[in-house]
């Protein structure tokens, strides 16, 4: 069978949930695993929604994983924070920062089933929702990963956004600051799309 790996990572909002440490070979895809980095919570709350919807599966501060543990999977499921996207580096203030520029270019990841999922801030920065989200697509993409879970944008109050494609996000947008109310429905629906996708889970 199948599984999936998800990445989380944020810089805002308040964390609910304690984290599981995973050890994994690289030959090993007999399990699923959260990884994610927070500052205060909020990408920590809504992997773990996703997790949940998954069937249940462990989450690891993305700083812990190593790259055999990443090449395990056979499906990624990648959490964008909201970052400075006009920034060279250190973009998040999260391990995320580590994995972007030091391990992402060096890794194997062609074939990898990939969704992504970002966090944003309508009323805030409207004009740049989920950009990260985009930008993170975007850099998996060009691994020769295959992407999935895109979503409609009805529903958001955005002005703009570079997790848009063709009229549709480029997975999961969620806004844990106004519209946390909907991020546990909005989870369920995008895990039930990604197994009608065919994604590896």
């Amino acid at each position: 069978m199948k599984f999936a790996a998800i990445f989380a990572l944020t810089i805002s909002g308040a964390s609910a949930f304690a984290p599981s440490m995973v050890s994994r070979s690289a030959t090993s895809l007999d399990g699923a695993v959260v990884y994610y980095s927070t500052s205060t919570g909020n990408t920590e709350t809504v992997a773990q929604y996703i997790a949940d919807a998954a069937g249940g599966l462990d989450i690891v501060d993305i700083g812990d994983a190593s790259d055999d543990e990443i090449k395990g999977f056979d499906g990624l499921i990648i959490g964008a924070p909201t970052w400075h996207t006009g920034a060279d580096e250190q973009r998040s203030g999260t391990s995320w920062d580590d994995f972007l520029y030091d391990t992402l270019p060096n890794i194997e990841l062609e074939g990898k089933n990939v969704a992504v999922f970002g966090m944003g801030d309508q009323e805030g920065y409207g004009d740049n929702y989920c950009d990260a989200a985009g930008e993170l697509y975007d850099l998996f993409e060009a691994k020769g990963c295959k992407m999935f879970g895109l979503t409609s944008t009805d529903g958001y109050n955005h002005s703009d956004s570079k997790a848009e494609r063709d009229g549709k996000f480029c997975g999961l947008m969620m806004d844990e600051d106004n519209q946390y109310d909907l991020s546990e429905d909005r989870a369920k629906a995008w895990v039930e799309q990604l197994k009608s996708e065919g994604f590896a889970f």
